[in-house]
């Protein structure tokens, strides 16, 4: 009544902009384009201004955060790319939007089916970010991205990732999302110690 909601606001306004002022001071340059300045005004200690400054300054992004898939391959000692991916394609049936489109590897004298992907196609502007044909895979061959910066001017040209442009390494992975790439190695691990397992007591069997 009688304008207070309106001084009670101005005055919240008010506080922040003496705020920003004073937090300035005391932290310095280091509130500004900083992982720790970031860190700090996204906190709920922050006083006084907390936007971020884009694209100088970025908000990290949760581990669990998805954005465009993209294929992991391993490193080999030799330096070769060892593509996990068996072009199977259970990530374009379960993809909502059909963003996925794989074309096969095939022996050029057996003319049989190689568990390898040939070519590897994603356009990205169909993509919804669900998550299906990561969580899907079987062979951990798909894992969704956090690169979320992909304003282009053609679309057509820019926009339909191959396979190239789609394969990424293992160590990429697990920097972007460290806690699942362990769990999921300790899970490989312990399925390979298992199958080891099984393998010595056959053979341990067949000597009997």
């Amino acid at each position: 009544m009688y304008g207070k909601g309106i001084v009670k606001g101005l005055m919240v306004t008010l506080k922040r902009f003496f705020e920003t002022y004073t937090d300035d001071i005391k932290h310095g340059k280091k509130r500004y384009y900083t992982k720790e300045g970031v860190a700090y005004r996204s906190s709920p200690e922050t006083r006084g201004l907390f936007t971020v400054q884009y694209p100088e300054e970025k908000l990290a992004v949760p581990e669990e955060f998805r954005f465009i898939p993209f294929l992991v391959y391993d490193e080999k000692e030799d330096g070769e790319q060892a593509v996990r991916c068996t072009s199977c394609g259970i990530c374009a049936k379960v993809c909502p939007p059909q963003c996925i489109w794989i074309e096969r590897t095939t022996d050029p004298k057996t003319k049989r089916p190689v568990p390898e992907p040939k070519n590897f196609y994603i356009d990205v502007d169909i993509c919804m970010n669900c998550g299906l044909c990561a969580e899907y895979c079987p062979f951990d061959a798909i894992k969704m991205d956090h690169d979320y910066e992909l304003a282009v001017y053609d679309r057509h040209v820019n926009n339909i990732y191959d396979k190239e442009k789609l394969l990424k390494p293992a160590s990429y992975y697990a920097e972007i999302r460290p806690l699942n790439y362990e769990r999921e190695e300790k899970a490989r691990a312990e399925a390979a110690a298992a199958k080891a397992a099984k393998a010595a007591a056959r053979a341990r069997r067949k000597k009997q």
